[in-house]
């Protein structure tokens, strides 16, 4: 996992398309289908901590983990500026070590696609399920293989906002392994400064996840296609697992 220091920077506006309120909605409207009370939440993977800020704002008691340092700080700034007074804590996914358990664990953003050794993902999902109370939920998403095949695949992309042009380039491995090279150049008066970081993400076949997640103590509740409550299907660019800890 990167540290993520120039992209943290630029995380917001890179994904102004993510509409987080209409996302922490979508999720509690989930939970409510599920009669689940939230209860006390972790976001696991937060970045920034939009979507913490969003549930946070809705009245879930929520707290946030991630990797990142610079994500991080970003989000201690975000929740202070809102006057949310949210914990947020440094650990990896793989790795957490929580204070006690929780009754709900959302994972979004393609966050599990960041891990690229499908034995990390099997620990995060054991790890989550040791801390979790029985009867607890797990919502999380996931980039398909179809997107990572067809639309990420070796394509490029480039995005213009504020003072910052990133150009976003893919390469596709085995594996459904993405490369990603990221190449930031930043305005400062009439000078642009170049800055490059890289990453990899990896789509999984949705039996994978399912065998892993039954392996660690989860029952399937239900597997949506992103942002809607229909099933998953065959060209599905993101879908949403909900499991249950038995």
């Amino acid at each position: 996992m990167i540290g993520y220091n120039i992209f943290s920077q630029y995380y917001d506006a890179l994904t102004f398309n993510v509409d987080y309120s209409a996302r922490a909605e979508y999720i509690q409207k989930i939970f409510a289908g599920l009669n689940h009370n939230m209860g006390l939440s972790l976001d696991l993977a937060c970045g920034t901590g939009s979507l913490t800020c969003e549930l946070k704002k809705r009245g879930v008691d929520i707290y946030g983990v991630d990797a990142s340092t610079d994500m991080l700080t970003f989000a201690n700034e975000k929740a202070h500026k809102q006057n949310l007074d949210i914990l947020f804590i440094k650990q990896n996914m793989q790795s957490i070590d929580l204070f006690g358990t929780i009754d709900t664990c959302i994972c979004t953003l393609d966050s599990i696609n960041h891990l690229t050794d499908i034995k990390d993902v099997e620990k995060t999902f054991k790890r989550l399920e040791l801390f979790m109370n029985r009867g607890g939920y797990f919502l999380f998403d996931v980039n398909t293989v179809f997107k990572h095949r067809n639309i990420l695949a070796d394509n490029t992309f480039v995005y213009d906002v504020n003072d910052v042009f990133c150009i976003w380039q893919n390469s596709l491995e085995e594996n459904n392994v993405v490369n990603i090279d990221l190449d930031f150049f930043v305005r400062e008066k009439n000078i642009y400064h170049r800055f490059s970081e890289n990453f990899q993400e990896r789509a999984y076949h949705t039996d994978e996840l399912k065998s892993m997640l039954i392996k660690s103590g989860f029952e399937i509740v239900k597997i949506y296609d992103d942002m809607t409550f229909d099933d998953a299907k065959e060209n599905s660019e993101r879908l949403v697992f909900v499991a249950r800890k038995i």
